[in-house]
């Protein structure tokens, strides 16, 4: 091996870690050309997990390192968020886990490369392209299993479930983490609503809100948050909340 590659292979080598996925432009930014990443793949110091993407010879990587990889070196704006998040950020006993899904969220327009997608990483991945909130408010960084990823605040995490209410959320689990976020910053909640594009994501979370009961809804802004007009039915033959103009579930209301 020339010197240059040598050089070059041990710069790859810092940057990519035991779990962690190295992308094309990554590469390109270490002046890796193709060739030369062709010579790292044939000569087994680089393993490909489909076109465009690598780790480790024999490195077991989790959706922790793909994620990361898709966040810091592509620029695609994905990030955890809904249940996914939630349990997270340690709300998991508050609603069933019937299977490994990951719930991912993007922009409208949004795709996720193939080298992601068709890999088992071990979770069904769900993914997500919405405007429902702008993708830069209430993204926080986590560490997951030393690796980081850019994961939605419980704040936005919630009303990402609510917007997936009730094809693919239920109302009543919805309530049930609800009932247990006790410690949400109502600043951001305000500023999350206030920017809100589902007139329905709205309207569910101050009704679940109120239900709750929780302090931090006194201090809600709801001056700055445009609930629509007209009645929103989020469930057929449910029952009717004339303050918030929302058809529920009969088992939400009776709650």
């Amino acid at each position: 091996m020339t010197t240059d590659k040598d050089t070059k292979l041990r710069r790859l080598f810092k940057i990519l870690h035991q779990g962690n996925v190295i992308t094309i432009p990554l590469l390109y930014s270490l002046d890796i050309s193709d060739d030369l990443r062709k010579y790292y793949l044939e000569s087994g110091w680089l393993e490909s997990l489909g076109r465009g993407a690598y780790k480790k010879p024999g490195d077991k990587v989790g959706w922790q390192g793909a994620l990361n990889a898709l966040q810091k070196q592509t620029g695609i704006n994905v990030h955890v968020g809904g249940l996914s998040a939630l349990e997270q950020h340690g709300y998991s006993h508050y609603f069933r886990l019937s299977k490994a899904r990951l719930y991912l969220f993007s922009p409208r327009q949004s795709t996720l490369p193939k080298w992601f997608t068709n890999v088992n990483w071990g979770v069904e991945i769900f993914h997500k392209t919405t405007s429902l909130l702008p993708h830069d408010n209430g993204i926080k960084e986590m560490e997951i299993k030393g690796i980081s990823v850019a994961v939605s605040s419980p704040e936005r995490a919630i009303m990402e479930c609510l917007h997936l209410a009730p094809q693919n959320t239920d109302l009543v689990e919805c309530f049930q983490v609800f009932e247990g976020l006790v410690n949400l910053k109502p600043g951001l909640v305000t500023e999350l609503l206030s920017k809100c594009k589902s007139i329905k994501v709205k309207r569910l979370f101050l009704y679940m809100a109120e239900k709750a009961g929780h302090q931090w809804f006194q201090f809600i802004k709801t001056d700055k948050i445009d609930l629509g007009n007209g009645k929103r039915t989020i469930t057929e033959k449910g029952v009717y909340n004339a303050k918030y103009l929302i058809s529920i579930p009969k088992e939400l209301a009776e709650l």
